[in-house]
């Protein structure tokens, strides 16, 4: 046995189709694209998503709601996370972006009341909740909104 005899396995290699080489080869003349239209010219090209001039989903589909451009986006604070913050007393968002709790210095913090909070902390932020407000207030704290 030697490289020079390996053979494939019967049957797992098929010839590949030669399309366009004359009508003897079962595939000439018209090259499998049947007769004229869109596809059977060189060069046709039709959009995935073209549906044959026919109104596209897109436009049939009707408009709904509308996106509020005045939205304020903020970052969302629990007050379990303030007690992932290694400094106690004063926390800021400055403060809050260096532990690693919110993750962009320029966006608004809104603290939300999911959680409890252990220790006495005056927390400065640009929103607070009801329960939020309540829940630092009642642990000793102070809210300031920034």
């Amino acid at each position: 046995m030697d490289l020079g005899s390996l053979k494939y396995a019967p049957g797992s290699v098929k010839k590949k189709k030669r399309i366009g080489r004359g009508q003897g080869s079962g595939s000439g003349k018209t090259a499998g694209r049947g007769h004229k239209g869109q596809r059977s010219r060189s060069g046709s090209k039709i959009r995935p998503w073209f549906e044959g001039g026919q109104m596209p989903l897109q436009r049939r589909v009707p408009k709904r709601g509308f996106t509020n451009i005045f939205k304020k986006k903020f970052q969302i604070v629990n007050l379990k996370d303030l007690d992932r913050v290694k400094k106690a007393g004063v926390i800021s968002p400055g403060v809050l972006f260096d532990s690693g709790v919110i993750g962009n210095k320029n966006i608004p913090v809104k603290v939300l009341g999911d959680g409890e909070l252990k220790k006495a902390m005056d927390v400065s932020a640009h929103a607070f909740s009801a329960s939020a407000k309540e829940k630092i207030e009642k642990s000793g704290g102070k809210v300031v909104v920034l």
